[in-house]
């Protein structure tokens, strides 16, 4: 008898689980399916990938960019990984480039995109900049670019590490994740940004229950947000009119990611039916462009 029922415990036991594992698995395809490869990047120059996002001026493409000690260079790619063009940013470095988004800014009939020098391992850099331009309409492989906003900030709490990068499509404020605290922080910079003076970021959310976030995303029609750390991805509608830490603030959903050697980037697709990440290269692995598509109709 006593071993009847210690058997019927570990079938019971073995039985909820497979029902816990089979809703899991569930909510993590309710919104998006899981990933494919797309293609492998065959720019052999793009090998420490640190930013993704789409293109809003040419159709179906994607920018990225290298971490630290690369040139101030952005790679244009196509949505099967293949390089298209090289964007030289003139009279900047690329101190510790970590994340890219694209969106609206000065000119409202115009797309910029914001390059995110804001990497700091060892938390010693008194301020950090966002470089802005206006995303230009690539005809020919090489082009450079002179005309560059920096935008320099600094954290109200001190100097730290960062590795994500958003902007409101709506508001134009742009956000930065922390990344190293077992509950990260979320800044602001409202728009309009000074590009003549340095600016104290405001705090938004002090202790966001995440840890290692290196990539962020907005869509643009600014209704649902990303944010993906080494081993998960986040997703977070969000309400007309409601402030992003409200939302933020909120229990998201858990997107199917599959996880990559060195995974520090995200982005939505050009038309919002999907989303892409892509890791840096690892020893002899190169980096695979990964697409994630929606289940559902758009919200």
């Amino acid at each position: 008898m006593k071993n009847r029922l210690a058997w019927l415990l570990v079938v019971t036991v073995l039985f909820w689980s497979c029902i816990s594992a089979e809703k899991k698995a569930s909510d993590e395809y309710a919104y998006f399916l899981p990933g494919r490869v797309q293609g492998i990047l065959d720019n052999i120059a793009i090998d420490e990938a640190s930013g993704l996002v789409a293109s809003r001026v040419n159709a179906g493409m994607l920018w990225t960019h290298n971490d630290s000690g690369d040139k101030a260079r952005l790679f244009l790619i196509d949505t099967l990984g293949r390089h298209q063009a090289t964007l030289k940013l003139k009279g900047i470095l690329n101190r510790d480039w970590e994340d890219i988004a694209a969106g609206p800014g000065p000119d409202s009939t115009k797309t910029y995109l914001y390059i995110g020098e804001i990497g700091d391992n060892d938390a010693q850099y008194k301020y950090k900049i966002i470089y802005r331009i206006e995303e230009p309409l690539v005809k020919k492989e090489e082009m450079s670019i002179s005309s560059i906003d920096s935008i320099r900030f600094t954290l109200p709490d001190g100097s730290r590490d960062a590795e994500a990068l958003m902007i409101d499509p709506l508001s134009r404020d742009l956000y930065i994740f922390s990344k190293r605290e077992n509950a990260i922080n979320l800044y602001r910079l409202p728009y309009p940004q000074s590009v003549s003076e340095m600016t104290e970021a405001e705090l938004v959310i002090d202790g966001l229950p995440f840890t290692l976030v290196v990539a962020a995303d907005w869509s643009a029609d600014g209704r649902e947000i990303l944010i993906k750390t080494y081993k998960k991805v986040f997703y977070w509608q969000r309400k007309p009119g409601e402030p992003v830490a409200e939302s933020l603030r909120r229990t998201p959903a858990e997107l199917p990611y599959r996880e990559e050697p060195q995974g520090e980037s995200i982005a939505f697709d050009g038309n919002g039916n999907g989303y892409f990440t892509v890791s840096e290269k690892f020893r002899k692995q190169s980096p695979e462009l990964i697409y994630y598509p929606r289940a559902t109709a758009k919200p």
